[in-house]
Formats: C-alpha cells, sequence, structure tokens
C-alpha cells in the first residue's frame, strides 16, 4: 500500500507544521502563507514524515489515504 496525501489549501492557516515535519514533503509560500504539498505521492521511506505533517495540523488541512500499489 503506497499513502497519498491530500491538501486542503483553504483549510490551511500557515503554521507550516508541516514543514516542519516533512520538507521533503512541503514547502511554504511566504507570500500567500499557505503550504504548498510538493510530493502528493511521497516514497516509503518518508511515510513517517507525512503522517507526522497530518497529525500536527492545527487546521486539520491534511489528510492521508491508503493507495494500492
Amino acid at each position: 500500500m503506497s499513502l497519498h496525501v491530500v491538501f486542503a489549501p483553504g483549510k490551511c492557516r500557515g503554521y507550516a507544521n508541516c514543514l516542519i515535519e516533512a520538507p521533503e514533503v512541503w514547502d511554504f509560500d511566504e507570500d500567500a502563507n499557505t503550504a504548498v504539498l510538493r510530493q502528493a505521492d511521497p516514497p516509503e521511506a518518508q511515510r513517517a514524515q507525512a503522517e507526522a505533517a497530518a497529525r500536527c495540523c492545527p487546521a486539520q488541512a491534511i489528510t492521508l489515504e491508503e493507495c494500492a500499489g
């Protein structure tokens, strides 16, 4: 099973916790004060970081889906 990251930019409040937890998966647009998803399908090696980013998002703008394949 692979991991797919779903981001709801309208919910993002610019806390940047996701970037702190998973800098390979996330970036930050300082002009818009919002996170930017760089990898919707991160490699298995980054699974723990992607999961931590979702858990640490106070705005609950990140959800994770398990995908076959």
